[in-house]
């Protein structure tokens, strides 16, 4: 096992356990909550990076896919249907909006992917302002209550980030057999050269359309997340800031990184819920992150501290110079 894989299982252990007992010595049930947002959106970012990262796919609508999976899950509870009923309905009819999504985004890419994207989230944020008997408008979706899986209430805030946290590993782990699967290597091989790729007989088309689902059901999942922890939902849940503040923890964190969208995740939800409390302009402040982020690690802050530890390194196990030897003349 080389040096920089040790590195990486040592702090991925070390954060692993952290997370793991984290309720235990985080100090209040905020920070607690805190946490609980930080891995839902974490879920969110990761879904977001299969295209952002892994098909070279820029969405700007994405927030839409999350409000709908939110919008239907309220919905249905609204009904009086069970939670299980409910959370199935929401990821099933997310499904089926991302594959028409997908169908309807993928006639373009590049500029004309992020516009047909961006277009898709105004039209439903739209409706959801709109179509009042549906969506209540302004006053939104009041959500009561939250599931007992296995006979576990997930009223109080450690179970409930618990809860998170066991829904985030599957999340991750889903992500990193995917992209380490022959399917990830044709995804990414469509996303650098697409001609050479169908030249070679992949459906270029069809693989992309694959990775829009496997983003949809992320997506999907942190959206249900969501609803349980606020119990609301409004339509700025599909408002375009939302799509570019997830859009932002991909990129800042570093995207084609399985731990890039991780960490730009817990900066911005750190940054909008503890450091805010502190600091009235923390737009500005965040804003000077990303800043200095894209002048001074363009690729993200995971790949970019990897490959200063890796530049340490080298320098480090570089051996010094040996003295020249010179020759005195004889007489």
């Amino acid at each position: 096992m080389s040096r920089m894989t040790m590195v990486r299982w040592i702090v991925v252990g070390i954060a692993l356990l952290a997370a793991v007992t984290l309720p235990a010595w985080m100090p209040g049930i905020y920070y607690i909550n805190v946490a609980s947002q930080i891995l839902f959106f974490a879920v969110f970012a990761l879904g977001l990076n299969i295209l952002v990262g892994y098909a070279g796919l820029t969405s700007l609508g994405h927030a839409a896919l999350f409000g709908i999976a939110s919008y239907v899950l309220g919905y249905v509870l609204a009904l009086g249907t069970g939670h299980a009923v409910a959370i199935v309905a929401a990821i099933i009819f997310g499904l089926i909006s991302t594959a028409v999504f997908a169908a309807l985004s993928l006639r373009a890419t590049g500029i004309g992917f992020i516009m047909i994207t961006l277009a898709l989230g105004q039209i439903l944020w739209g409706l959801a302002y709109r179509w009042i008997s549906v969506t209540g408008g302004d006053n939104g979706i009041t959500v009561t209550g939250r599931p007992t899986p296995f006979g576990i209430a997930l009223t109080t805030a450690p179970a409930f980030y618990y809860a998170n946290l066991v829904i985030f590993l599957i999340a991750v782990g889903m992500v990193a057999i995917l992209i380490n699967s022959p399917f990830g290597a044709a995804l990414m091989g469509v996303r650098d050269q697409p001609r050479r790729m169908n030249a070679l007989g992949y459906h270029v088309w069809a693989i992309r359309f694959w990775a829009c689902m496997v983003s949809g059901l992320l997506t999907c999942v942190a959206g249900v997340m969501f609803v349980y922890y606020t119990q609301f939902i409004s339509p700025q849940t599909l408002a375009l800031t939302a799509s570019a503040e997830v859009l932002l923890m991909v990129i800042a964190g570093g995207p084609a990184s399985l731990f890039g969208p991780i960490v730009g995740a817990a900066l911005v939800v750190i940054v909008k819920n503890v450091v805010s409390g502190y600091i009235e302009r923390w737009n500005f402040l965040l804003g000077f992150i990303f800043v200095a982020i894209v002048i001074l690690m363009p690729d993200g802050l995971v790949p970019g501290t990897v490959r200063l530890y890796r530049t340490w390194r080298g320098k480090k196990a570089k051996p010094a110079a040996l003295p020249k030897i010179v020759k005195g003349g004889g007489s």
